[in-house]
């Protein structure tokens, strides 16, 4: 199978074709096709399979064909929560990598630096938000960042969440998203508190 075997629309094909992908991994040629038709998905691959991939591409895609039928408005639409900066920002670069054909915005937000130019970002209206809990949790208390318009939210590393303490601020966020929504859980091992 190809990445244009799975239904692809042709700038996200080419944006793949620059980045050398043309074969999907097992994780992304099972992960694309349910993620694209809106269904809920829980995946587990280990590190360095692709995941990333798995649920960048259908979001982008998603986001895409919304714009395109006139579903304009400045609210965050897609949230990927994350637990650690590094991750948050390879997240980032691989949307900005996969996307680049694409007009969604997308911004990366975790703690550890200056908030203010995250906050500039967030009041030009966002597609995506790639986030870590905790600078998360902190500019919902703020009023930064409202998730009430979120359509698609991806718990990435969920496994990991759950090691570093996380899981509180987890079920803190996800009682703020929308009951109506797509949720793609993504982890390397699967414990049954997951």
């Amino acid at each position: 199978m190809l990445f244009k075997d799975l239904n692809l629309i042709e700038p996200i094909l080419r944006s793949l074709e620059t980045e050398g992908y043309t074969t999907p991994t097992p994780i992304q040629e099972k992960a694309i096709p349910i993620a694209l038709s809106g269904k809920d998905l829980l995946g587990a691959a280990q590190t360095g399979t692709g995941k990333t991939a798995a649920f960048a591409i259908p979001i982008l895609q998603q986001l895409h064909k919304a714009k395109q039928v006139g579903k304009q408005y400045k609210s965050i639409k897609a949230l990927i929560l994350t637990p650690t900066r590094e991750l948050a920002i390879q997240i980032d670069d691989s949307i900005a990598a996969y996307g680049r054909h694409l007009d969604i915005k997308h911004l990366v937000i975790y703690g550890g630096v200056a908030p203010n130019p995250q906050i500039t970002a967030l009041r030009t209206g966002i597609d995506i938000l790639v986030a870590t809990p905790g600078r998360l949790l902190d500019f919902m208390e703020q009023g930064f960042i409202n998730l009430a318009f979120v359509k698609i939210f991806v718990l990435d590393e969920a496994d990991r969440m759950l090691d570093m303490g996380f899981i509180y601020d987890v079920k803190a966020i996800v009682a703020k998203l929308p009951e109506h929504r797509q949720t793609l859980f993504f982890s390397a091992t699967m414990p049954n508190e997951i």
